[in-house]
């Protein structure tokens, strides 16, 4: 049933990149990190921060190997209107990670488990593999996160 396994560590060579910005189109957010992720961000992420003088801004956050920061200071430097960049040495623990198929009646749907010393901690349906099935088949979206969460368990159960 899994079809790819990762197994759990902790990864010191990672750099957290920072930029406040308060004078972007929030429109640009999205396809500012579809860009990052696209050249290797392990994360991205934005957060709304009030910056000097009170002007509403926000705080763009980019998890990367350190190999792959200057691919990303220049997409930042580029894409968006910030005039700095902040570096922060991170670490980061990782779940060890599986990768399942349900089988459900509106097709296979993969589910991503986590794992944390050999044990199950954590599941989730690929939600946009749930959303085309609800589309396709015109059922509620919960029905069919909720319906492969349980037949993932399900699974489980009679597997040990």
């Amino acid at each position: 049933m899994a079809f790819e396994h990762r197994d759990e560590h902790i990864d010191d060579g990672m750099l957290l990149l920072q930029a406040n910005i308060d004078d972007m189109n929030p429109e640009y957010c999205s396809y500012v990190s579809d860009l990052l992720f696209a050249e290797g961000a392990n994360d991205v992420y934005w957060v709304p921060i009030i910056m000097k003088k009170g002007r509403p801004g926000v705080m763009l956050n980019v998890l990367v190997d350190e190999a792959a920061s200057g691919r990303m200071e220049d997409i930042i430097f580029r894409e968006t209107t910030t005039l700095g960049l902040r570096y922060l040495r991170a670490s980061v623990h990782r779940l060890g990670r599986e990768f399942y198929e349900v089988e459900t009646a509106w097709g296979t749907i993969h589910v991503k488990a986590g794992f944390h010393q050999g044990k199950l901690v954590q599941f989730a349906p690929e939600f946009k593999e749930c959303e085309q099935a609800a589309k396709t088949h015109g059922v509620p979206l919960k029905q069919v996160y909720d319906e492969v969460r349980r037949k993932f368990l399900e699974e489980r159960v009679n597997e040990g």
